[in-house]
């Protein structure tokens, strides 16, 4: 993958270029697939959904309304895309 792919959702920025994962904002945060898993639950019954990331000494956790989701479609794209990087990757971090 040698396009970078991102989704702005409300002040946060996402950025993936098929290795690292860059999240800006107020708390600037960056993972590698390799060190790193991807969790996207919900939506639950008000539509909201939770992405969590979890990486070597540290977890990130963020909720988006159903919304915020719906005006972002280029999120769902951009996780789809982490998580097949993830997935692809024979020696990736399990936790």
């Amino acid at each position: 993958m040698n396009d970078e792919i991102t989704a702005v959702v409300g002040h946060q920025l996402y950025s993936f270029d098929g290795r690292v994962l860059e999240i800006f904002g107020n708390y600037p945060k960056r993972f590698h697939v390799r060190y790193m898993r991807l969790s996207v639950t919900g939506p639950d019954r008000k539509g909201r959904r939770t992405v969590e990331i979890a990486a070597v000494g540290t977890r990130v956790t963020m909720s988006y309304t159903a919304a915020e989701w719906e005006q972002t479609p280029d999120l769902a794209a951009l996780l789809e895309a982490v998580q097949t990087a993830i997935d692809s990757n024979p020696g990736h971090w399990s936790g």
